[in-house]
């Protein structure tokens, strides 16, 4: 299997939008069904063998514990329960509206409730799910190759993270913004700004430099992967990356360092590649906000002193 196909955003923007949406429908229901945990870990989906899971859900106040799937191998959803029911229902030729309907239609049949904002999350169309019939494209095959990339960026971001032993999250894939990403905490509290949105407070209280891939967007509009470090330090963007085409970008008051996809899949040694910009990326961040790097270091995942 080709490592890091071509993924370009204007091949499958019709069939991205309309994933997108029906993923934030699911990861709502996420939201309202599962117990807050910090920076908003609890919300986002995994990946597994055959595509995207929310991971299992209520079951603790008297309601069923469930659990929802995107089966991107047969192009299905699947809702799963404790006690072995299961239902699912097919992705391909469903708009946003039929989706949000079909969903809510097997979750009361189980006796699930749950309600959601049911209202597109920071998209410039906030059409409500219920009357969204014009996103309604679903190419099962640029969506198996979606998940793909996304399954072979986890793994490099996976291996990525073994590097470090401090603070770190899993390898989320935030149905928000539709990207991969992996944090590593400074161990420096910061607090985000009270005028903040929720989201943003929660997220950001705590000193961190983060690193992921995207698919791409209007204003950046191919696939990438990046590194940020919020809040962001002075000088940053100074910092020198790796390879000297990874770049740092504006972004909404601060900077991206940023190594695009497809550059990615003409080098010599992409995975290589990619990590190396990660490093030199967090490097630029431990530096200027003075995190022990060297104290938080896990070569290869080892912290084991014999062993190292």
């Amino acid at each position: 299997m080709e490592l890091f196909p071509a993924m370009p955003l204007d091949e499958w923007a019709e069939t991205k939008d309309t994933m997108h949406r029906f993923a934030q429908i699911v990861g709502k229901v996420r939201l309202a069904a599962s117990p807050r945990r910090n920076h908003w870990w609890n919300v986002p989906f995994h990946l597994t063998g055959r595509g995207l899971t929310t991971r299992p859900m209520g079951g603790l106040d008297g309601s069923p514990q469930f659990c929802v799937d995107f089966d991107l191998v047969r192009h299905r959803l699947v809702v799963d329960l404790l006690d072995g029911r299961s239902a699912e229902f097919g992705l391909v030729g469903q708009s946003v509206s039929s989706f949000h309907a079909e969903l809510f239609t097997v979750l009361t049949g189980f006796g699930i409730d749950v309600e959601i904002q049911a209202v597109p999350f920071d998209l410039a169309d906030r059409t409500p799910f219920a009357d969204d019939t014009r996103h309604a494209a679903y190419d099962p095959a640029l969506i198996t190759r979606y998940w793909r990339i996304l399954s072979q960026a986890a793994q490099v971001l996976d291996r990525y993270a073994a590097d470090f032993c401090g603070k770190t999250s899993p390898v989320h894939h935030f149905w928000h913004t539709f990207d991969l990403a992996v944090t590593r905490f400074t161990g420096r509290v910061v607090g985000a700004s009270p005028e903040a949105d929720p989201v943003t407070r929660e997220a950001y209280s705590w000193e961190v430099i983060s690193a992921g891939f995207w698919f791409g967007d209007d204003e950046r509009p191919w696939p990438a992967f990046y590194s940020y470090t919020a809040p962001e330090p002075a000088g940053l963007a100074d910092q020198p990356l790796w390879p000297d085409w990874a770049v740092w970008m504006p972004s909404r008051g601060s900077h991206l360092a940023v190594l695009k996809y497809d550059d990615v899949r003409e080098s010599d040694d992409p995975v290589g590649t990619v990590l190396g910009f990660l490093d030199s990326a967090y490097a630029a961040g431990a530096k200027l906000t003075e995190c022990d790097a060297a104290a938080l270091a896990s070569p290869s995942g080892v912290t084991d002193s014999t062993l190292a």
